[in-house]
């Protein structure tokens, strides 16, 4: 896909020019980012824009309960399992269940790590390492998963064997590779047996040694290029994550807990069904994204990071040996203080991939994956919230099921959601920093605000929501391509 740019005036009064980066290319979903220059050509602003709308927050209601953990996930193709999961978690408490038997809960965590492990290396090998091999400014032509493939034949293979990999584990606990059905209310409905075991077994050593290959790709690279990636599209913010009660990451349950740019807790402990006591959500007419904030703090200073680098940022510790020492020497880089570095998501998701290829590694010498306990019940309700830590940050799934059990409420929260002021954020400061003043905007300085787009590895598709009315433009015309009639509704 190539980058189509538009330079034109903005209104027929003044001389302000618009850019349009459209499509942006390799994330997941479909955007675009419109940067707004002024005579000088200085940026005076600059958005991302999300052009496609998905409404699942509304067509899935009036479905049976037990339909939404395999409807939702058809938000996305590249991370079902965490809304198959998120929704599941939240199904569990409308049939009454708080704690599943130890084979349903450790299969659903193996599926979540086999998730968090294959798209990670997705993104890592196949959308962002173009630009940290040949450079920001590399040619086009090159800057894919081909022209890696080209070059660095041995690294290429790599991520697909660790992609594919993941994508068994995910086929082994949920039926199929993509949209499986393995999480079912209160439970699961199948194990893990011998022989999918040791065929997973059988190539968890080499995952384990290509994980620590890639978190040292990812370290050095931030390392060697921390002068520049130091304030590149960066700036210090708020994180928010999930942790285990002790304080550990833990990507599949937890409570949240938020610290500012300092580390210091602005809250922490809260359960999930408390969220919407500490978080709201705003929204603007220009974007079909909403703009979660912290409450206490409101939506000017208020607004947060989540995914890999908020996770580092708020966990005390990691409960595998390898990538907690991974962690370790991350904190050391940053000074021991939240790390800001908006390049540095990348190393912080190769440290969870470690981590997920550690507990892969544990579970699948766990005998309860071979369990026959796979249901467990209680008694019934009517309003559900489920928060994990998907491969992009925490992702919130709230319901409400009436008495003929048909869902009459939901509220998504996704990862991306919670990332787009941060990502707005850090596109203006690109742009500001390579595009201000300049006569001529080339491709190259335009990749720059795609890097850093994709540093939050966006999931575009599972974050539209609408408010209130959808815009509508229908445009009438001729066998020539001429417009005859336009209508809109605002």
């Amino acid at each position: 896909m190539v980058t189509q740019t538009m330079l034109e005036p903005h209104t027929q009064q003044d001389q302000t020019r618009r850019i349009v980066i459209e499509p942006l290319t390799r994330v997941e979903g479909h955007g675009k980012v419109s940067i707004l220059l002024d005579e000088n050509n200085q940026v005076t602003e600059a958005r991302l824009h999300i052009v496609e709308f998905r409404g699942f927050e509304r067509f899935i209601q009036g479905r049976p309960f037990w339909e939404v953990p395999v409807l939702v996930q058809r938000l996305c193709g590249i991370c079902p399992v965490s809304h198959h999961l998120c929704a599941a978690k939240a199904m569990d408490q409308i049939v009454g269940v708080d704690e599943l038997t130890p084979t349903a809960e450790k299969i659903r965590r193996l599926m979540h790590y086999g998730q968090i492990f294959q798209s990670h290396a997705l993104h890592f090998f196949y959308l962002a390492s173009p630009d940290l091999l040949f450079g920001f400014e590399s040619e086009p032509a090159m800057r894919n998963v081909v022209g890696v493939a080209s070059v660095y034949p041995d690294l290429a293979r790599q991520g697909v064997l660790m992609r594919k990999y993941g994508q068994e584990i995910i086929r082994a606990t949920a039926g199929k590779r993509i949209h499986g059905t393995g999480a079912v209310p209160g439970g699961v409905n199948k194990n893990l047996s011998v022989v999918e075991r040791d065929a997973l077994l059988r190539d968890i050593d080499q995952m384990l040694d290509w994980s620590r290959q890639a978190v040292a790709i990812a370290a050095e690279y931030v390392e060697k290029n921390a002068e520049t990636l130091a304030d590149f599209g960066s700036f210090e913010s708020n994180y928010l994550s999930i942790v285990r009660e002790d304080g550990a990451m833990d990507l599949y349950d937890g409570s949240l807990r938020a610290v500012d740019a300092d580390g210091q807790i602005i809250f922490d402990g809260v359960v999930p069904q408390d969220y919407a006591k500490v978080l709201a959500e705003e929204v603007r007419p220009w974007s079909y994204m909403k703009f979660p904030f912290i409450r206490s703090l409101g939506p000017e200073w208020g607004w947060y990071r989540v995914g890999p680098l908020a996770r580092l940022n708020t966990c005390q510790f990691i409960d595998t040996p390898e990538a907690d020492a991974a962690r370790e020497k991350f904190r050391d880089w940053s000074g021991g203080r939240p790390c800001h570095s908006t390049l540095a998501y990348h190393w912080a998701r190769m440290v969870e991939v470690l981590h997920a290829a550690e507990k892969i590694r544990e579970l699948l010498h766990d005998p309860d994956l071979q369990g026959t306990d796979l249901m467990a019940t209680g008694e019934r309700r009517e309003e559900a919230v489920a928060i994990l830590e998907a491969p992009r940050g925490t992702l919130f799934h709230h319901y409400r099921v009436d008495r003929q059990d048909r869902v009459v409420m939901a509220n998504l929260i996704v990862s991306t959601t919670s990332n787009n002021e941060a990502m707005n954020r850090s596109i203006r400061k690109v742009a500001e920093d390579y595009l201000s003043g300049k006569p001529e905007i080339s491709e190259a300085m335009l990749n720059h605000v795609e890097v850093a787009i994709r540093a939050y590895d966006p999931c575009l598709s599972c974050a539209t929501h609408a408010y209130g009315q959808m815009p509508l433009e229908v445009r009438l015309t001729n066998s020539a391509g001429e417009t005859l009639d336009v209508k809109r509704r605002p």
